[in-house]
C-alpha cells in the first residue's frame, strides 16, 4: 500500500474552509469573531485552528512585510539550471537556496530549468553577491537568468478556498 502523505490524511470540512478564508485575509482576527461568522462556537473555532496547525494545513502566522519599508525594493525572479540532474546535487541545491536570506521563496520545476527562484535584496550590488555565492561558487549550476520586476502588482499567499463545498 503506498505511504499516505500528511495532505491526504487532512479532511476539511465547511467550517475548516470558512476559518481559513478569513485567517487568511488577517490571521489576528479573533475567534469569537470567526465563532460568529461561520456559526460555530468560540471553543470549537479554538479547537479547529489547532488541529490545523498541528497537521500543517496552516504552515506559520507570520507578518507580511512590505519590502520597501524596510529598504528591500529590488525583486528579481532567477531560472537556475543545473548541468547534473543527480538527487543529491539536486538536494545540496535546494538546501543552499533555502538557506539564503535573499531567496524569498524557493520552486524545483519541470520543463528547460530546474528551479525558479523569487529574490529579494536592497541594492544590485547585493544582487551579485548572492549571485557569486549560490551560483557560481556552485560547479552544478549550468546556467541562471534574472528577470528584474520592474513593479509589484500582485503579490499574495492566499490558497483559493471555496469554503461552501462541503468536502466530508
Amino acid at each position: 500500500m503506498p505511504e499516505k502523505t500528511r495532505a491526504d490524511m487532512v479532511e476539511l470540512d465547511r467550517f475548516d474552509l470558512a476559518i481559513l478564508e478569513i485567517l487568511q485575509c488577517d490571521n489576528k482576527t479573533p475567534q469569537r469573531s470567526i465563532a460568529e461568522a461561520i456559526g460555530l462556537s468560540a471553543p470549537a473555532v479554538q479547537r479547529r485552528v489547532k488541529r490545523m496547525e498541528e497537521t500543517g494545513t496552516i504552515m506559520a502566522n507570520v507578518a507580511v512585510v512590505n519590502p520597501s519599508h524596510v529598504r528591500q525594493e529590488i525583486t528579481v525572479f532567477v531560472e537556475v539550471e543545473m548541468h547534473s540532474e543527480h538527487k543529491d546535487m539536486h538536494d545540496q541545491a535546494k538546501k543552499a537556496f533555502s538557506e539564503a536570506p535573499e531567496v524569498q521563496q524557493c520552486y524545483y520545476v519541470t520543463g528547460e530549468v530546474d528551479f525558479i527562484l523569487l529574490v529579494v535584496v536592497r541594492t544590485m550590488a547585493d544582487y551579485e553577491a548572492m549571485t557569486r555565492r549560490l551560483f557560481f561558487a556552485n560547479n552544478n549550476v549550468k546556467r541562471f537568468r534574472s528577470f528584474v520586476a520592474m513593479d509589484r502588482v500582485k503579490v499574495g499567499l492566499n490558497v483559493s478556498l471555496d469554503s461552501r463545498r462541503n468536502r466530508t
